[in-house]
């Protein structure tokens, strides 16, 4: 059974051709099928058979309306192809490690007091969390921790040339092109996002989402596996949205760390932010694994995200191993464990732009 969230993503994957595009960018970029720019509707006539049929005359009033309309078009299509597609092409990609260094220093006080750093416990659950539950983290670490937060939190914007550049990378990675593309438009549906604006798709991960994919693409040792990733969910019938699939995988990073599962390895490692990468990259890599050997489809998307749910919480440390493991070429890589089919009514995959559930007591995915 496909859940909510799948059916939403096909609503989105099939509809809405992508904003304000020149006709040579609709050439390299073109629209899933059923929606016609409003460009391409004026240049055929359609537009002017609509306001005909509507009883109004195609008078001279009429031709000079058109013609103000079609120069008010053209002015909005060469501010937003001309901008994004020319000026974000001629931006040099950005590290993670320059993006981070932005977010370290970019007044993030308005997210912050959004922050909910911990989940909420009471009761007996609270009790036993406080008893066996994983240790604290170390308070030197507690600012790269709400830091991470503080990202899940703030939004896309499209004034921040350093949100921008983000973005764009993340296409000529994914792609291996060496052109930037429209900041709005179908090629991001292309990249598994569900329409014409990314943006859109970040509720609940924020710019972490796409800082942690694009860690995912810049990193040396894990393109190759990026890449593989996104191959696979573009093949005929084990398709899937890459890029929500990853925003979903975030939002399991976020969750462990705010239940502090992964308090013992950030302590360890004393790190926070480079735990959550290479946390996200592993259980990207288990999905694959997983999707790949198994012949999974969109319709077992529910179970594989609750799998990668519970490993992420229960297990991360396996889940790193894996990781390392992958990265070292070892081939004690692909003994990953098979997971036991789960009941049909169980498989409800979660769109990232549903409502968001309050989280009390165990959180749960949302």
């Amino acid at each position: 059974m496909v859940g909510t969230g799948s059916r939403h993503w096909e609503q989105g994957m099939s509809g809405g051709a992508g904003g304000s595009e020149r006709p040579e960018e609709r050439q390299r970029f073109p629209p899933p099928g059923k929606s016609r720019p409003i460009l391409a509707l004026r240049q055929n006539g359609l537009l002017q058979a609509l306001v005909w049929e509507a009883g109004q005359p195609a008078g001279t009033e009429i031709s000079e309306e058109l013609q103000r309309a079609q120069e008010e078009w053209e002015a909005v299509e060469e501010i937003q192809s001309g901008l994004w597609g020319t000026l974000a092409s001629a931006a040099p990609p950005i590290s993670f490690n320059e993006a981070l260094q932005y977010f370290q220093t970019a007044d993030l006080s308005e997210c912050r007091k959004k922050v909910q750093a911990t989940v909420r416990r009471q009761g007996l659950a609270a009790l036993v969390h406080f008893l066996f539950g994983p240790p604290r983290l170390q308070p030197q670490l507690q600012g790269e921790r709400e830091l991470a937060l503080a990202m899940a939190q703030c939004g896309l914007d499209d004034n921040e040339r350093v949100h921008m550049r983000i973005l764009q990378t993340i296409y000529k990675k994914l792609t291996r092109s060496r052109l930037g593309c429209p900041r709005y438009g179908a090629h991001w549906e292309e990249l598994g996002f569900q329409g014409a604006d990314p943006g859109t798709d970040l509720r609940g991960t924020g710019m972490l989402g796409l800082m942690q994919l694009l860690y995912f693409v810049m990193d040396a040792q894990t393109l190759p596996l990026a890449h593989e990733i996104f191959k696979l969910s573009q093949h005929g019938t084990q398709n899937f949205p890459f890029c929500i699939m990853s925003v979903n995988i975030t939002r399991i990073v976020i969750q462990a760390l705010r239940e502090e599962c992964l308090s013992r390895e950030c302590n360890r490692r004393q790190q926070v932010i480079a735990v959550l990468n290479d946390l996200y990259a592993a259980a990207f890599l288990q999905l694959y694994r997983l999707w790949k050997w198994q012949h999974k489809t969109i319709a077992d998307s529910g179970f594989l995200l609750k799998e990668l749910e519970f490993s992420a919480k229960k297990k991360p440390k396996q889940l790193l191993k894996s990781l390392e493991a992958y990265v070292n070429r070892c081939p004690a890589a692909d003994g990953l464990p098979r997971p036991s089919p789960a009941p049909a009514e169980e498989m409800d995959f979660t769109g990232v732009c549903d409502p968001q559930v309050e989280l009390e007591g165990e959180a749960r995915l949302i």
